[in-house]
């Protein structure tokens, strides 16, 4: 499943970022790619070590994990720390799969979901889509800032060449409390049938009681603690 989620930045949010990067450090990509990927990665990544950078992790961190609708569709676990990534006139990254682990110790996950956080308005730049191999197809993606797309983890993906202005994106993995994937595409039906029907009827309705028990019983059955 690829879902694309509006508004996780607003303009405020956006402009402080922005300030926030003009900050930083940054170093090669590919420092922080493995193995074959590592050859096709053309992009630099920012030092959030310091005081700034830690930052504008937080800022971002609680603007990405208490959204909604991507706590319903990826069922969090746990989220790696956010990277920004800037690429610029001749850089992109090749076809790749994301590691299936990433992280050390306590920070180790298992990447089930990946997203993009797009920092840049589209027309900024030239190129820089998001593109990612799904059910023999290819999507291609490339949002307004503050928007975001979630997908696969396992799926074949690349950022297509930029040919001029700069790209900046906020890019991170989810382990997901529901491993099966198809069940998690279920379970976000769910809860948007929920949702729905929770604005048009009772709370204590028969039809919501059950809804709400069918979810936790499948989260019961299929998540992990």
């Amino acid at each position: 499943m690829l879902l694309t989620l509006s508004g996780i930045l607003n303009a405020s949010d956006l402009e402080d970022t922005r300030d926030l990067i003009a900050t930083l450090g940054w170093r090669d990509g590919a420092e922080t790619a493995g193995g074959m990927a590592r050859a096709v990665k053309r992009n630099q990544q920012a030092d959030l070590t310091s005081r700034t950078g830690k930052q504008l992790r937080e800022q971002l961190k609680d603007k990405i994990e208490r959204h909604p609708v991507l706590r319903a569709a990826t069922q969090p676990r746990r989220f790696s720390k956010q990277m920004i990534s800037k690429t610029e006139n001749g850089g992109g990254y090749g076809f790749h799969v994301d590691n299936a682990f990433m992280g050390a110790g306590d920070s180790r996950i298992r990447t089930d979901m990946s997203y993009t956080l797009f920092l840049s308005e589209p027309d900024t730049y030239e190129g820089g889509e998001l593109q990612v191999e799904l059910a023999g197809m290819t999507q291609s993606v490339k949002l307004p800032a503050g928007d975001m797309v979630l997908y696969p983890s396992t799926s074949l993906h690349r950022v297509a060449p930029v040919t001029s202005g700069t790209r900046l994106v906020c890019i991170g993995w989810i382990e997901s409390s529901v491993r099966d994937e198809a069940v998690r595409e279920v379970l976000f039906d769910l809860e948007n049938l929920r949702s729905g029907m929770a604005k048009k009827m009772d709370l204590q309705s028969p039809e919501l009681l059950v809804l709400s028990k069918t979810i936790s019983n499948l989260l019961r059955q299929f998540g992990q603690s």
